[in-house]
């Protein structure tokens, strides 16, 4: 088994692929399962991403950057416009929605919010590794890195082996060659810089063009992630959900962002080919967004938000969580969406399914053993 981890970057989006070392013993010739995760930074808007359409309460609040054209699929709630692909994974019963949820952090800094989304602690800057590197760790996964800084969320405990090109630059093949004769004696490491050095170009080069390099990135992923002894782990990051200002409708700021989002999916569904049944997509984000829009056509920091899920692992499309309405009585300090479950809950139940892994380790080695109710049931069943 190939073991790497690298980070692409391109602007507003970036990709990091790993391949954990998985232990085959006895025989044991079970199936890989792959975990994409999409991080949403700036605050995604669960409204426009997932209107509720069950009373005009949030069109009054939103006049100028409602959601006009939105796609229904449920009585209560539909699709922004431009997440196409996702409404057809919804059509193949491949995609869900976890409404009105939330990582349990009520302030409205992006550095603290972002920091505790990876890390999946409670208090900011305080834990220095993050969720998924705790779990990968803990169900016996070995990475190398090969990137820039890794982050936060794909950090564990124990050192692994990061080399960090200076300068925003990938490392060249002659300095891959050093690193090989240097690890010649591991085999694993060894037969990862080989890997490495076999990979197209097309992985260390950007354009001009975000939605371009977003499908490229989503077609290296895929590819990656289709081979049985290839990566399993796929971090996409996009920024730019923080729109303040002219956040728009049907078009505008957010939307692009979520068409980003759709990009990724899509073709993560179309490279990963069979392998797509077992795959799970999630989304990740600090924190939603205010229910009312400000003076500037925008919206503030809130707090409640939607996880968007899809992948063959899911067997039904359905939206889950406890709906807390948009009634004033009913908003987080009058202003925002409330969360109904602590949105970590679902990134533990989802860590378990895919590193077959029990549910209570999961939340012991990666949640600090916080209170999170078990949710396989209800995403998976």
């Amino acid at each position: 088994m190939n073991v790497s981890r690298r980070m692409f970057l391109s602007g507003s989006a970036s990709l990091i692929v790993s391949a954990p070392m998985i232990s085959r013993v006895f025989g044991s010739t079970s199936t890989k399962k792959n975990l994409v995760v999409i991080m949403l930074r700036g605050g995604m808007d669960g409204l426009t991403a997932v209107p509720f359409i069950g009373n005009n309460i949030l069109g009054k609040a939103r006049p100028d950057i409602g959601v006009d054209k939105p796609i229904k699929i449920t009585s209560n709630f539909a699709l922004h416009p431009q997440l196409k692909n996702f409404k057809k994974l919804w059509d193949k019963n491949k995609a869900s929605i976890f409404h009105a949820t939330s990582i349990p952090y009520t302030g409205r800094s992006h550095f603290e919010g972002q920091y505790l989304m990876e890390s999946g602690g409670t208090v900011p800057y305080y834990d220095k590794t993050g969720w998924l590197g705790r779990a990968l760790e803990n169900a016996n996964k070995k990475s190398l890195s090969i990137s820039l800084p890794m982050p936060l969320i794909l950090r564990g405990g124990r050192d692994l082996d990061n080399f960090m090109p200076s300068a925003n630059r990938l490392p060249s093949d002659e300095t891959l060659k050093i690193l090989a004769a240097d690890y010649h004696e591991d085999e694993v490491l060894s037969n990862v810089l080989r890997t490495i050095r076999k990979r197209p170009i097309a992985m260390m080069q950007t354009s001009k063009n975000s939605s371009q390099d977003v499908k490229r990135l989503a077609k290296i992923a895929g590819q990656q992630l289709a081979q049985p002894d290839g990566a399993s782990i796929a971090v996409f990051d996009i920024a730019g959900f923080d729109t303040h200002a002219d956040q728009g409708g049907d078009n505008g700021e957010h939307a692009k962002k979520l068409k980003q989002f759709d990009q990724i999916i899509g073709t993560l569904n179309y490279e990963l080919s069979s392998a797509f049944e077992d795959t799970i997509i999630v989304s990740l984000t600090e924190f939603g967004r205010t229910v009312d829009q400000n003076g500037g056509s925008g919206t503030e920091h809130g707090y409640g938000s939607a996880i968007l899920m899809a992948g063959g692992l899911l067997h039904k499309s359905k939206i889950i969580g406890d709906w807390p309405g948009l009634e004033k009585k009913n908003l987080f300090e009058g202003r925002d969406l409330d969360s109904s479950i602590d949105s970590r809950a679902v990134y533990a139940s989802i860590l378990a399914r895919v590193l077959d892994s029990e549910h209570k380790q999961i939340v012991k080695n990666a949640f600090f053993n916080a209170n999170l109710p078990d949710m396989t049931q209800r995403i998976f069943g």
